[in-house]
């Protein structure tokens, strides 16, 4: 393939990437603390800007296709890890998780997230490489995703997760309290689990729901494997730090599902339309590809991204700065 990275480069930047994240982890468990949001900030810049050097990387070994890939790829990886950390800051509230802990927490599901994306790489690759036709469920699948992102509820998740945890609480023994980030502890003389048992089960659930959405999202733009686990583990990177710097500001984004909803439908729709180009079934113009299929381009792709999440953060932000106008102003007949 013409601009293919070298062998040398994925292997070195799958080592240093891991490292990376293991670095990461291990600081936390040594000092967890609650960061600044100076310190939340330079490392999601950090992570950021790590990011674009890495497509710049890819650009000078590669070619303008992959590193347009690379980038369209990260970013909706990144807008649908923010989507995910809706769901952390919900499981970390029901759960009342101490503070100083959330960061052992968070870590542990984007482990846990990358694993599970992994796996689903590996698989999805393998699908892809001997069934051309699976575009057309992925496609179909995230059309699906797209509809009930717009149209879902905060309320709906939470039932959702109510009857996870009511499952669990009926077959774990669960103590009333924590006991620091330990999941084990003694309580009136019994070991049983801690509350902090639950909320890495739930994130677990929750990690791999969102694997589903995710992986058929980012097949969607590159069918490279390389680039798809490079693009999932940036999008992770910053997570934590972002979870800490956006705070109590992620549930008044109030338009930005609609935003990741149109990303995960325009890509549907690319998905669809790549089927019909390469199609193969035979009860679908007969076997043979349909060539008036139009193929999107990777610059469209990211020009869709980028413009989609922009617009869906402005008007969040508008709308936030106008209810709290509103809200500031005295009431009609008050002195």
């Amino acid at each position: 393939m013409d601009g293919a990275l070298p062998a040398w480069f994925e292997i070195t930047s799958l080592v240093v990437l891991t490292g990376i994240l293991l670095a990461d982890l291990l600081i936390i468990f040594k000092r967890p603390h609650i960061p600044s949001m100076k310190e939340a900030a330079l490392w999601v810049g950090f992570y950021a800007l790590l990011a674009v050097l890495f497509g710049l990387a890819i650009l000078a070994l590669g070619d303008p296709e992959h590193a347009g890939q690379f980038y369209a790829g990260w970013l909706t990886e990144y807008s649908l890890s923010i989507d995910n950390l809706f769901v952390f800051v919900i499981i970390m509230s029901r759960f009342a998780v101490p503070r100083k802990y959330q960061q052992e927490v968070l870590m542990v599901g984007i482990i846990m997230a990358l694993i599970l994306r992994g796996i689903f790489i590996v698989l999805g690759a393998a699908l892809i490489e001997n069934f051309s036709w699976i575009f057309y469920i992925f496609g179909l699948f995230l059309l699906y995703t797209a509809w009930h992102q717009a149209f879902r509820s905060h309320q709906d998740e939470e039932e959702t997760e109510s009857k996870l945890i009511a499952f669990l609480r009926k077959r774990i023994k669960i103590s009333p309290d924590y006991d620091g980030a330990k999941i084990r502890t003694v309580h009136n003389g019994h070991k049983m689990f801690t509350p902090m048992i639950v909320v890495f089960i739930t994130i677990a659930v929750t990690d791999v729901i969102f694997a589903f959405d995710s992986i058929p999202a980012i097949f969607g733009i590159t069918t490279s494997p390389f680039l798809v686990f490079a693009a999932n583990v940036f999008a992770l990177m910053g997570l934590r730090q972002l979870y800490f710097l956006l705070g109590g500001l992620l549930d008044k984004l109030e338009y930005l599902k609609y935003g990741i909803a149109f990303i995960l439908g325009f890509i549907g729709v690319k998905l669809v339309l790549h089927a019909m180009h390469e199609n193969e079934l035979p009860f679908i113009n007969g076997g043979e590809p349909i060539a008036w299929a139009p193929e999107i381009s990777t610059v469209t792709s990211l020009l869709v991204i980028v413009a989609s999440m922009a617009v869906a953060t402005i008007a969040s932000v508008i709308k936030m700065r106008r209810d709290e106008s509103e809200s500031n102003q005295p009431s009609v007949g008050s002195k």
